[in-house]
């Protein structure tokens, strides 16, 4: 039978890539996203087989709405993620306090990004996983270095998966990060006129296989997580960069 696989995210990016790598090898896919739009565009290029749900993963209402129309899955991919935007009237122009609670603003909208969009899906379905199944977060090298309060949401999605991999782990459930490096093309490098070529330069001569990442390279690297030669690596956070960022 196959495996029924949530992406939250799946609309773009990585979390597209990672969709279409398990839909590729046969899984049931369900991508969602904020916008109806783009994940129907996105539901079109995988396939007639993936399912789209519109579902705000920082909004607890949504996700129980998620939970209610897709009651089980065999695979999480937590790939909602990227620079928070603060909700609109979250930041004064002026006034006492106005700087601190555009910090706040800011701070709160890459929390609710980066961390309780997992946090929160994942707790939705964490009594409804099963012996074998899998929990996969994508995280980024922002959590190691020059992240500001994306890299700090980041390194905290890092300390929860710890804690919920000690919780699930006993009944059989595997519980991981993959920290993403540079991943030329996708929207988070995008910018503001995307990357400049020094940048990029300067990206590319930090790895040590001399090339910027891929969707793809992370797309594999979950689905392996999610395989059964995987079964006994949880609890830890992989580094997808190149070598730009290494552990020992």
């Amino acid at each position: 039978m196959a495996r029924i696989v949530l992406v939250t995210g799946g609309s773009s990016g990585i979390g597209h890539a990672v969709a279409r790598h398990f839909a590729r090898e046969g899984s049931q896919v369900v991508i969602t996203g904020r916008t109806e739009a783009r994940l129907a565009a996105a539901a079109k290029e995988l396939g007639p087989d993936v399912r789209r749900v519109v579902c705000d993963a920082a909004d607890p209402a949504a996700v129980a709405r998620l939970v209610a129309e897709l009651p089980a899955v065999d695979v999480l991919v937590n790939a909602a993620g990227g620079l928070g935007r603060p909700a609109a009237g979250a930041e004064s122009d002026a006034g006492p306090g106005a700087e601190l609670e555009r910090v706040a603003a800011q701070w709160r909208a890459d929390l609710d990004a980066n961390l309780f969009t997992a946090v929160l899906t994942t707790s939705a379905y964490r009594e409804r996983l099963v012996p074998g199944s899998t929990v996969i977060s994508i995280g980024s090298i922002g959590a190691e270095r020059r992240g500001g309060s994306y890299g700090a949401a980041k390194a905290a999605l890092a300390a929860w998966n710890a804690a919920l991999s000690a919780d699930l782990g006993p009944r059989g459930v595997t519980c991981n990060v993959i920290s993403a490096g540079y991943i030329a093309g996708t929207q988070f490098f995008a910018g503001v006129g995307g990357v400049s070529p020094e940048r990029h330069a300067a990206l590319i001569a930090e790895t040590h296989d001399k090339r910027a990442g891929s969707v793809e390279d992370i797309a594999a690297t979950a689905f392996f997580l999610a395989s059964p030669g995987a079964r006994h690596i949880t609890g830890q956070t992989i580094h997808v960069n190149g070598g730009a960022w290494t552990t020992r």
